[in-house]
């Protein structure tokens, strides 16, 4: 394992292969069932009386899932690879997440279709612009740390956002520009049928060991 990597991994708690295939099989169709629950919040028009009593259901379930929960901060890794569960662009066991599923094809190009529905929406039918930035960081991310086996952060990203994101169907790419010392510099946009509608342009900047406390968190 190389340095950088030591100083990633540093940062996860290790599962298993099998382990790990458990955990996601358990919590993503919880993750998903929370989705759906979001989506109807957001366009129910139900009678008072159901809406008392799904708000009763509701408060029970979270009171039973809260029995049991985990530390904040800790993610999980397997081997050398992350497995980003509560990931906020990409976690399967996260309900805020689209989740975005990301397909990387070498040389640091990757490219994710997704859907964004009302829980996504900013002006009326139109994607937020901060979830716009928010998956172009990752994205960008995804492609300067080829595949989230680099430690590598952003150290600055400008968006340009060049018409309206539609609600529904979309596309995103990210690609390495170039690199200059330990930056590497990424470019992407997101896409709907029609074309481009977000462009951004980020710096990553490389971690290195000196970046983490003696128990993998990054200080600076």
């Amino acid at each position: 394992m190389s340095r950088d990597a030591g100083a990633l991994s540093a940062m996860f708690e290790v599962l298993s292969a099998p382990e790990a295939d458990r955990v996601t099989a358990l919590y993503a169709p919880l993750a998903d069932a929370v989705r759906e629950l979001i989506d109807v919040t957001i366009r129910t028009e139900a009678d008072d009386d159901v809406v008392a009593e799904a708000r009763a259901a509701i408060k029970s379930v979270t009171e039973s899932l809260r029995h049991r929960t985990r530390p904040d901060g800790v993610s999980y890794r397997v081997g050398d690879r992350p497995l980003p569960l509560g990931n906020a662009a990409v976690g399967v066991c996260n309900p805020i997440a689209p989740p975005l599923v990301v397909h990387h094809e070498g040389g640091g190009r990757c490219w994710t279709e997704f859907v964004l529905g009302l829980a996504y929406e900013g002006p009326p039918s139109l994607v937020h612009g901060g979830v716009s930035a928010l998956i172009l960081d990752h994205m960008l991310g995804e492609a300067a740390s080829e595949g989230l086996s680099k430690p590598r952060f952003t150290g600055t990203i400008t968006v340009k956002y060049l018409r309206g994101t539609p609600l529904g169907r979309l596309r995103s790419e990210a690609w390495i520009d170039r690199r200059e010392g330990v930056k590497v510099f990424a470019r992407g946009f997101i896409a709907d049928a029609a074309g481009i509608t977000v462009e951004a342009d980020g710096a990553e900047f490389v971690c290195r060991l000196g970046d983490f406390d003696d128990v993998g968190r990054f200080q600076k």
